[in-house]
């Protein structure tokens, strides 16, 4: 059985192409890497040809392009029989709508807000402008809903098996109300001249007795459909007649009496840009195929834990990676929730729960006590390893290549506060309008307040959402924490310093309805569901605004150093002081010891050794800075211009060099293709000279332009040559940065989490290029070569990666060996003197009188000849302080004092049993679910 805890995670991506019989096939190299638990991407049926699972559209199912129940039975025997556990990355927020496949979104189509489901879509009715009845936006359509109804490419048809009609777009299905299928029979007999044949007449009989077909009468529909598709010859007189609604060039009257049908539906068709403006349901972040779920409704959340309550009591999951929880309005409740399914899905023999949530934490930002979850999924922590093992001194000369490139300050705040602009007027500008209006509807309903224009409430809204410094606040239906509290009222004092009109109370009413202050006792009497339902929604859209405004458009804007762009961390932030860090660890050790410690996932913007690789620029910045300036002349002809346009900008091209040398694989047979892809992306996300709404096909065709000539040798073998040069010493001190960050992820309180793929170098980029496919034979066949390790030779061989597959074994079979310690021990700082004591992170870990001393380098270009040489022991000045501690495999177990040199001597990084005999302090009960 694995342990409650797990050792260490290795993350799967399952696709079609690597399905359950496919992950059941790794499974006996992951028990021998010592992985304990695997963690797989969303398993749930998702949409058809899903290349992520994120896109459900079934939360009860397994999905079939996977394998379906047959093949998740083979990879649970494969995990059983192996004694590895799984850990279920599962998706609360949010379900893939459009196209065919997701019966819940379907049905809310066809019944609107009669139907049963309708309450697990979080869809404002009533805010389609110009239409009589409410509906939901559905932007689906290529061209303008004119085009596309003109054209034909809008086709209403008759499912034969089902009884139904349904208006199709493409793959889109688009239910027809039932309550017009009276109306549609009609006509239909009518086109067909069918109203004196028998069939005809039974579907004109048909349509007069189901004409009133609505709700509450829903119940009617199964038995209508039955008898519409049980008339003989009536399907033949549909095929027929529905020519009567066949749109098309030259077809005037068809085209208006489908037009006219469809303006009858619970939805309204559209042009896919107008989501950024008039869209009525919530998304996840921007993505139109995916709707928000209301999972704070108990119904919804019973239906959608289905499985998962299944495949707990079964014994076959023992943990649960939870998806964006900042996108549900309660988490708390959630979580709360969450916590009974397990305990009733467990029974009479309750075991232990592994439960992580992905969180991005603001610096300074604590995570809330939620029940049950043992911690993030470690994006805040990978940050934390870059920025302690990054090279302070370099960052300095780094800030001023980047303003004179960029001609601005360094500061992120400006960069951060325009991306959140342009994000708020395009991409999530349906959300933000949804919001203004409802607190207008909120100021309107009370003559106290009414005055406050709808206009001056949206520019103050839109104040605090700009200013607003983290993902969200946790408000629940009762009111703020105290921190909440003030974050808000923190947040609206920097709003109001911006406000340049009147306030006569405005931005004091603002506070009061987001704190719900508003709808306290002996308040003006304000509507209470409004007011609850503009507080939670508005802390459900500062999270995705934050995201694309930061991860998705600052990131790609601000490029000083872009180890540091990276999930969850700041662009702009200073290295990490030692004491900083070690602070951080203790408070980690104490309040969450088994959350998640990653350094590459599915999200991260780039590989986890390409981020190492561009750290050690900040070590040799001189270096960097006139490489930079020679590459700029050197490729000035390659610049594409016309007019006004410079393709690649400055800073972009900035960017590109500092791509380049992380991910440089000249050899990997589509370089050239990953880093034009990559570039494609990086543009369209900054959107500054192109976006994903509004391409600019001629900047674009110039950035691959660009990119193919200073990667074709016979147009830059001068350029190649120099990048060749310094990606060589880049790669080395990079290899040596890997390490250590590996290390620390091992050793660290927290649970180390491997992305697949990543035990040898792993160089990629954005997804989707970190999701190809991974050769685990060759990962298994290098394992057994390395069972008995030569570190010697390995690392002579350092450029294959085996060196880091061999150091993932060896860590990960001490955590194994000394589990408690690892999972529930004390961490230590331990103190380094000497010329070189700076270049050190040191620190035990311990539980009760074992203990393991973890030594850790960075700054490594002075011991390698800045990049040159693999580093010699013999060079360090440094002496560890191990007084109380019994080293392993050191003659004098007494020392109180150890040579980094002689400690460093066969390998950089250093981890050793030890036995501790100081002070032991009583041991701390484990965190468990």
């Amino acid at each position: 059985m694995p342990p409650a805890i797990p050792i260490a995670t290795y993350r799967l991506q399952l696709t079609a192409d690597f399905d359950f019989d496919a992950a059941a096939a790794v499974v006996p190299y992951l028990a021998a890497l010592s992985v304990t638990h695997l963690y797989a991407s969303p398993f749930m049926k998702a949409a058809e040809g899903s290349t992520h699972g994120y896109d459900i559209v079934d939360h009860t199912k397994l999905n079939p392009e996977l394998g379906g129940e047959a093949g998740f039975e083979r990879l649970s025997a494969a995990l059983k029989q192996n004694d590895i556990g799984l850990i279920l990355d599962f998706v609360p927020n949010h379900v893939g709508v459009h196209f065919a496949a997701n019966p819940w979104w379907l049905d809310v189509l066809e019944w609107g807000p009669a139907s049963p489901h309708a309450v697990s879509f979080d869809i404002d009715w009533d805010q389609l402008p110009y239409r009589a009845r409410g509906g939901v936006l559905l932007p689906i359509l290529g061209t303008s809903y004119g085009q596309a109804l003109e054209s034909g490419d809008i086709e209403l048809r008759y499912d034969p098996g089902e009884g139904s009609f349904s208006a199709w777009y493409f793959e889109h299905r688009l239910p027809i109300a039932p309550e017009r299928y009276s109306e549609v029979l009609r006509m239909i007999v009518q086109e067909a001249a069918a109203e004196d044949s028998a069939a005809g007449k039974r579907l004109l009989a048909l349509a007069s007795r189901f004409r009133g077909l609505r709700h509450p009468n829903r119940h009617e529909a199964p038995a209508f459909k039955a008898e519409l598709r049980a008339i003989e010859g009536g399907a033949s007189i549909i095929d027929r007649g529905l020519s009567a609604y066949r749109a098309g060039p030259d077809r005037a009257a068809p085209t208006l009496s489908l037009h006219h049908l469809l303006e009858r539906q619970h939805y309204r068709l559209g042009h896919w840009r107008l989501a950024s403006s008039d869209i009525n349901y919530r998304r996840f972040f921007d993505v139109n195929t995916l709707a928000g779920l209301r999972v704070e409704d108990a119904g919804t959340f019973d239906a959608i834990h289905t499985l998962v309550k299944r495949l707990i009591s079964e014994d076959r999951l023992q943990g649960l990676r939870l998806d964006h929880i900042d996108g549900l309005r309660d988490p708390a409740q959630y979580f709360q929730r969450l916590r009974r399914l397990v305990r009733d899905a467990q029974g009479a023999h309750p075991r232990p729960f592994y439960t992580v949530i992905e969180k991005i934490l603001g610096e300074d930002e604590r995570l809330p006590k939620f029940s049950g979850v043992h911690g993030t999924t470690g994006y805040e922590w990978m940050n934390v390893m870059t920025q302690v093992l990054i090279d302070g001194k370099g960052l300095g000369a780094l800030d001023e290549v980047w303003r004179q490139l960029s001609n601005q300050s360094p500061k992120l705040e400006p960069v951060l506060r325009e991306a959140k602009r342009r994000v708020l007027e395009t991409l999530l500008a349906s959300e933000f309008t949804v919001l203004s209006r409802l607190l207008a509807r909120i100021a309107s309903g009370h003559y106290s307040t009414r005055d406050y224009s709808a206009d001056s409430l949206r520019q103050a809204l839109e104040l605090y959402v700009l200013h607003f410094p983290v993902y969200r606040t946790y408000l629940a239906s009762s009111g703020p924490t105290a921190h909440d509290r003030a974050l808000i009222s923190e947040t609206l004092e920097k709003a109001r310093a911006d406000w340049f009109a009147a306030d006569e109370g405005l931005f004091d009413f603002l506070r009061d309805t987001l704190t719900m202050d508003l709808i306290k006792p002996g308040r003006a009497a304000h509507s209470a569901s409004r007011v609850r339902r503009l507080a939670l929604k508005v802390q459900q859209f500062t999270g995705p605004l934050m995201a694309k405004s930061l991860e998705d458009t600052a990131f790609y804007r601000y490029h000083r150093l872009l180890a540091l762009n990276e999930v969850g961390g700041d662009p702009s932030a200073k290295a990490l002081p030692l004491p900083a860090f070690h602070a951080m660890m203790l408070t980690r050790a104490r309040e969450w010891p088994h959350g998640m410690t990653a350094s590459a996932t599915h999200d991260t913007k780039r590989g986890e050794d390409a981020r190492m690789r561009i750290l050690a620029l900040a070590e040799i910045p001189g270096e960097w800075t006139s490489a930079v300036a020679r590459w700029k002349l050197l490729n000035a002809p390659h610049l594409v211009t016309e007019g006004d346009m410079r393709a690649p900008s400055a800073t972009f091209e900035y960017m590109l060099y500092q791509t380049l040398l992380g991910a440089w694989q000249p050899d990997d047979g589509v370089f050239v293709e990953r880093i034009q892809a990559y570039a494609l992306k990086a543009a369209r996300e900054g959107k500054q000279e192109t976006s994903w709404l509004n391409p600019n096909p001629a900047y674009e065709a110039s950035l691959k332009t660009f990119i193919d000539r200073i990667l074709d040798r016979s147009q830059s073998s001068e350029f190649l040559d120099s990048l060749q040069t310094l990606a060589r010493r880049v790669a080395l001190l990079g290899a040596l940065n890997s390490l250590s960050q590996l290390t620390l992820k091992a050793t660290l309180p927290g649970v180390p989490d491997f992305y697949q793929g990543t035990e040898f170098w792993d160089f990629s980029l954005v997804d989707p290029d970190n999701r190809r496919p991974v050769d685990f034979a060759a990962r298994a066949r290098a394992l057994d070569e390395v069972e008995q390790p030569d570190w010697q030779q390995l690392t002579k061989d350092w450029p294959s990666g085996h060196v880091k597959l061999a150091w993932t074994r060896r860590l990960l079979k001490l955590r194994t060996e000394l589990a408690d310690l690892f999972t529930d021990g004390d961490y230590a700082p331990l103190e380094v003197t000497g010329t070189h004591h700076d270049h050190f992170i040191a620190y035990a870990r311990r539980q009760g009188r074992k203990a393991a001393i973890i030594v850790v380098p960075r700054y490594l270009a002075a011991f390698t000849d800045k990049g040159r040489a693999w580093p010699l022991a013999t060079s360090i000045d440094a002496t560890l302080n191990v007084k109380g501690y019994a080293v392993e495999g050191f003659a004098d177990a007494d020392a109180t004092e150890l040579r980094l040199s002689d400690l460093l001597k066969n390998f950089p990084v250093a981890v050793v049993k030890a036995g501790y005999h100081g002070a032991i302090k009583p041991a701390r009960k484990r965190q468990l679910a």
